[in-house]
Formats: structure tokens, C-alpha cells, sequence
């Protein structure tokens, strides 16, 4: 990293209005050495004005210029330049001032800025799975090439991390992601045939949104960080092992090549990953409650069932095929889980409208972000069509 640790950090956040944004705020607030050069949102005018105040950004981003434009007149009283669309994420990503962007956006709109990020030299606090999960193969030489970090923001890359502590890759044997099993762990088939909206939007153990709430749910989200830790740790998806844990206490482990296995453990808050990826490699103190192992008594691990939850073995088998598939597999879940979350949908068609879009893609081995961009308006364009025609 660019400090000494105690020294004044300024940092970015790129969807500083969604869940990790705000309790990345709540670290700050509790840091006073870690000062907000820019935050941006996608449409939450109000939440981002009360966070402007607050924390007195130079820069603001809207992804819509009417949203933009209401910012401008609200927060006219300060000292704060508002920008919006792709060019704003681009230009926050750059800023002279930052040496760490928080990348808390959804979706592969989190793709161009973080490249932008790299390329100016910045630190990468990843909270964007989309990223890594389709672009990937990018990503990570130019962060090798411009001697930049990457340090996860989800918990179970986390305390991956925190379990290597600098160890090479090639002293991994197999990396263990833990999965809480989501809510309809145990559940058939002919169970979740009945899931609506609300059921999937209740996860056991974490709070986040809406929509890595219902991936929680099909096992796709885990997936989706099998992928990641890949890309993150140079680990092929097959020395990988998902393994289910409802208590969410072991956040993931490795298993070293001797047989020796190292996990991080604590109570589920967000706060603390966020925390360790903006002061790495120092550890800061912080309140909250405390792991009691007394309390907890014991600690179980099961198999994930792949038959009821499909989602998981996809995401295998688009980590496997690799280059452009990974992006059908992220862009048709998107969908998806929007159509779900509209009720157009049912909550077993989710996985079924992702096998279907991976099976009728032809695999672009080393796609460009353009190509990438392209495969996933391409998938949407797919589902949307099979939607419309009574699907």
C-alpha cells in the first residue's frame, strides 16, 4: 500500500448508497485518518445529498443525468462538482487525490472505472464481483503490470486473504468458500417450485441487497465468488470447494499443500472486511460484538446440493469454459433475477433461463471489454425475447 499506516488515507466509493457503500461510510466515520474525495450512486438523490453533507466529497456522481441534475441544485450550497454517467464513474476513478477506490458497485457497469482506477495507479477495495467474474483475465496482469493492490471486500475473499497472509499461490492446495446455504437450504425441488419474492429476499445471516439476496438463495452468488477467488488467489476453479455453513462464523479457509488448514473466524459484519481492505496491512481496532465459541457450541458443514440449487454447477461449468461464458452466465442471471423480482418469473426458472443462455453462446476466448459489454447486452437482448414470447 501507498501509506504508512496512521497517516491520512483518501479514498473513493463507487456505489456509496447500496449496502457496502454505507457501512463502508460507517468505518470511515469511526477512522477519522480516512477522508471521501468523491462518492457516486445510481439513483438515490437524497441518501447521496444527506452523505455529501456529511462527508463533504469534492466530486459527486450520478448515474443519471436528471438525477444529476437534481444532486446539482440540492448540494448547490456546497463546494462539490457533480458529474454523472460513465464518464463521471471514469473520472472519480482517476482522481489525483485517491489512493484507494472502493469499486461497491452491482453489475458491469464496475468494469470500465475500475480499469481506469489501475490505470491511474490506485488500490482496488473490490466489491464488485462482476468485474473479476467476467474481466478477470484483464484485470489482474494490469494490476500485476502497474504494481497496484486488489484487496476483497467480501467477506469470504476476505478472510481468504487474511488466511494466506502473503503466502504464493502455489502453496495452495484448495481454497474452502464457505456458503451459508441461503434460506431454502434443505428445501426439494418441488419446495422452492413454490418460492415467492418474499421468502427469497430473507437471508438467515447477512443483510444486503435485493438482488445478491435472492443469488444468496440459488447458490448462483457462490458461484460467482467461485469464479472471483480464482481470478484473486491464481487458483483453478477446481481447487475450489464450496462448503456449506449455515453459522456464517468460518468465513472460507485454505488448505495448504502440507495438510495445514487456516480460516478466518468472526460474528458476520460486513465492516470488518471493508475495514481490513482500507488499512491492510495494519489490523485497527473495532467495537461491536464479539465471536463467543462457548455460545456457539458447535459448528456444522455439509455438501452443497447442486441438484435442487443448479446455479452453482453452472458457474463450474462457466468458470471452466471460460472467456466470454463466465459473462452469460453473470448477465443471464441478472436478468433473471430481475424478471423474478418483477414476477414475471418463477423462482426455478432463474437457473433455467441461465442454462439456456449458455447453451445457445459460442465461447470468445479472451474477449475485450467492448466484446464483453457486447456478449452481455446480447444475453439480455436473448432473455428478454424468450420473455416476451410467453416464456
Amino acid at each position: 500500500m501507498k501509506e504508512a499506516a496512521h497517516h491520512e488515507k483518501t479514498i473513493a466509493i463507487l456505489g456509496s448508497t447500496g449496502s457496502i457503500g454505507t457501512q463502508t461510510l460507517e468505518v470511515v466515520r469511526s477512522n477519522p485518518e480516512l477522508k471521501v474525495a468523491a462518492l457516486a450512486a445510481g439513483s438515490s438523490v437524497e441518501k447521496l445529498e444527506a452523505q455529501i453533507r456529511m462527508f463533504r466529497p469534492k466530486v459527486a456522481g450520478m448515474w443519471s443525468p436528471e438525477a444529476a441534475r437534481d444532486l446539482k441544485t440540492r448540494v448547490s450550497d456546497l463546494d462539490v462538482k457533480v458529474v454523472s454517467g460513465m464518464e463521471g464513474l471514469l473520472e472519480i476513478a482517476a482522481l489525483p487525490e485517491i489512493s484507494v477506490l472502493v469499486t461497491a458497485v452491482v453489475g458491469m457497469i464496475g468494469i470500465r472505472p475500475t480499469i481506469a482506477a489501475i490505470e491511474a495507479g490506485k488500490d482496488i477495495a473490490l466489491a464488485n464481483k462482476e468485474t473479476l467474474v467476467t474481466a478477470g483475465h484483464l484485470i489482474m496482469p494490469l494490476a500485476a503490470k502497474k504494481g497496484v493492490s486488489i484487496l476483497p471486500v467480501d467477506s469470504e475473499h476476505s478472510a481468504i486473504f487474511q488466511s494466506l497472509n502473503g503466502e504464493p499461490a502455489h502453496r495452495i492446495e484448495k481454497i474452502l468458500l464457505t456458503a451459508s446455504g441461503g434460506p431454502f437450504r434443505g428445501r426439494t425441488r418441488r419446495q422452492l417450485a413454490e418460492i415467492q419474492v418474499e421468502d427469497a429476499l430473507k437471508h438467515p445471516n447477512w443483510s444486503m441487497g435485493r438482488k445478491i439476496t435472492v443469488d444468496s438463495s440459488t447458490l448462483v452468488n457462490k458461484g460467482l465468488e467461485v469464479m472471483e477467488a480464482g481470478w484473486l488467489f491464481g487458483v483453478e476453479p477446481d481447487r475450489i470447494q464450496v462448503v456449506v455453513h449455515p453459522q456464517s462464523i468460518l468465513h472460507s479457509a485454505v488448505q495448504f499443500v502440507d495438510g495445514a488448514v487456516i480460516g478466518q473466524m468472526g460474528l458476520p459484519d460486513m465492516k470488518l472486511p471493508i475495514q481490513y481492505a482500507l488499512f491492510y496491512p495494519d489490523r485497527r481496532p473495532m467495537g461491536g460484538s464479539r465471536m463467543d465459541l462457548f455460545e456457539l457450541g458447535t459448528l456444522t458443514f455439509e455438501k452443497p446440493d447442486t441438484k435442487t440449487f443448479p446455479g452453482l454447477k453452472l458457474a463450474y461449468r462457466a468458470a471452466g469454459q471460460g472467456g466470454s461464458m463466465p459473462t452469460v452466465f453473470n448477465a443471464a442471471n441478472e436478468k433473471a433475477v430481475a424478471l423474478f423480482l418483477d414476477r414475471k418469473i418463477s423462482y426455478l426458472q432463474i437457473p433455467e433461463l441461465i442454462e439456456s443462455a449458455m447453451e445457445r453462446h459460442t465461447v470468445i476466448e479472451n474477449p475485450t471489454v467492448e466484446q464483453i459489454l457486447e456478449t452481455e447486452r446480447q444475453t439480455y437482448a436473448w432473455i428478454a425475447g424468450r420473455i416476451n414470447c410467453g416464456w
